[in-house]
């Protein structure tokens, strides 16, 4: 039992450091960290270390070399290794990763060397179903929706709980759409042809053709492996040649609150996650600021219900006079920036998050 005089310790194991680049598996363990201030943390920082806030206020960082602070192979055999001995002596291993290539291999071996420790483990999204049957649990597991839910309770994960992420309202304000100038419609996803940016493009140029203006803004981040210069000047070519002159790819960006203020919808149409989270952030970032946003039909994003616009996924006709008809009705438009905010409101606040992680920590804590 964890002696009442002292907080719990609780090792934070991402698969690069938390306070490297942005990512789903980054944002979701620095928000457990943020809400769940009983707990005494231990998690993997930057090492040489960038200026700005700490992730998480107190507890001990452990450093993880890495100069562009992605999670690269060596960055995630750090981790790897470095958790080993500090999961030996923590109370609670809080595990937050997606199920991608190296987990298989990872969840074989990592929880042998671990000893007795309890292991709670947040999925944020499977890269390939396929990956599953060679997968274990890594102890007590979390998906953001019911659908990655029950996949994982089918390969055996057991009963896996769903907690939704958390958007803090104060830190993603309401903005008024933008008067200035053409509308800017926003695409997000990646590069590749299950991504998204390639459909977004068609849909943009169905409804130019149908007669809507509009400025289009892709913001896309490359997969490891990918040559994104290359797929960046084909994205461009694409655009061209469908008339969409002027189009601009931007890849990573660091101030999306700022790029969403700009826009005034929000176009995502994967045909496939692959890996990337059930929820992604910036929809709901989007969803918060005020902005409407359509969607693949994708059954991960049931839980948005209404709050968005739907197409199915390579639909890119249907998507395109979505978009003209959402660019043209001012009403539709401003009824969808309401709803969408009061979604987040009510579904995706911290003190939802803050009580779920919460009782699982009372229920896994020795």
């Amino acid at each position: 039992m964890v002696p009442a005089t002292r907080r719990p310790r609780v090792l934070l194991v991402t698969p690069g450091p938390l306070d490297g680049r942005d990512g789903t598996d980054i944002a979701l363990a620095s928000a457990v960290a943020e809400v769940m201030t009983e707990a005494d943390f231990v998690w993997f920082a930057r090492r040489p270390r960038r200026s700005g806030p700490s992730p998480v206020v107190g507890g001990r960082p452990v450093p993880v070399y890495s100069r562009d602070g992605l999670a690269h192979g060596r960055q995630r055999l750090q981790v790897a290794l470095r958790s080993v001995p500090l999961a030996r002596g923590a109370d609670l291993a809080h595990v937050v990763m997606t199920i991608g290539p190296g987990y298989p291999r990872f969840s074989r071996v990592w929880p042998r060397l671990i000893g007795g420790t309890p292991v709670l483990h947040t999925v944020p999204g499977v890269a390939e179903p396929d990956l599953l049957h060679r997968a274990r649990p890594l102890g007590t597991t979390v998906a953001l929706s019911d659908v990655t839910a029950r996949q994982l309770g089918g390969a055996g994960f057991g009963d896996v709980a769903v907690v939704l992420p958390m958007i803090r309202l104060d830190r993603w304000p309401l903005v008024p759409r933008p008067v200035d100038g053409p509308p800017t419609v926003l695409v997000t996803g990646h590069h590749d042809p299950l991504g998204g940016a390639s459909d977004a493009i068609r849909a943009a140029a169905v409804a130019v053709r149908a007669g809507a203006r509009m400025r289009l803004l892709l913001a896309l981040r490359g997969r490891p492996g990918q040559d994104v210069p290359a797929l960046e000047r084909g994205l461009r070519e694409r655009a061209a040649r469908e008339g969409l002159f002027g189009t601009d790819v931007l890849g990573r960006v660091d101030d999306v609150q700022g790029l969403l203020a700009a826009s005034d919808v929000l176009l995502f149409l994967p045909r496939d996650l692959g890996g990337k989270a059930d929820i992604p952030l910036t929809v709901l970032e989007a969803l918060a600021t005020g902005r409407p946003v359509i969607l693949s039909d994708l059954p991960e994003f049931a839980v948005l219900r209404d709050a968005v616009l739907r197409t199915p996924p390579g639909d890119a006709h249907r998507a395109g006079h979505l978009l003209r008809q959402l660019l043209d009705r001012p009403w539709w438009w401003q009824s969808l920036a309401e709803q969408g905010r009061a979604t987040v409101r009510r579904d995706f606040t911290p003190e939802r998050f803050r009580a779920r992680y919460a009782a699982l920590y009372r229920r896994l804590l020795p």
